[in-house]
């Protein structure tokens, strides 16, 4: 699914989104993440033993938000993306993501080294988009 230039626009700009998974057993698990945004993939990295990695590695389905806050209500805009994961454990995709994660997020290499032996990089591949707010 293609995503329209002001939704990806959106979400390439925020700093951070949540991303919800489920345990085999169907509990919710919603977190923040710092993401990035490529040809319509939204990609993130974690803790290979993380429980959203282990909750995706049980069922590979996520949904996503990116979601803008404003006092005035009629500003609010969000995104909000369902679909399907794969896990990036090593290799030359994982690098060229995690050049851009580091690109965006240059506090990753000192705080938070994205090491292949010890990471994953989880895409999203969007299936449905919902948004509000964004025209």
């Amino acid at each position: 699914m293609r995503l329209k230039k002001s939704l990806a626009k959106l979400i390439a700009w925020e700093r951070t989104c949540c991303v919800a998974t489920a345990s085999p057993a169907g509990v919710p698990h919603v977190v923040p993440v710092c993401h990035v945004l490529v040809d319509g993939k939204l990609y993130f990295a974690s803790d290979a033993g993380a429980r959203k990695v282990r909750n995706l590695k049980a069922n590979p389905h996520i949904a996503v938000t990116v979601n803008l806050y404003s006092d005035d209500w009629s500003n609010l805009k969000g995104v909000l993306l369902q679909g399907t994961v794969g896990l990036i454990e090593k290799g030359p995709r994982f690098r060229k993501i995690r050049r851009l994660l580091y690109a965006k997020y240059p506090q990753y290499p000192d705080e938070a080294a994205l090491e292949e032996s010890e990471v994953v990089i989880v895409e999203v591949t969007p299936a449905r988009v919902f948004s509000w707010g964004v025209e």
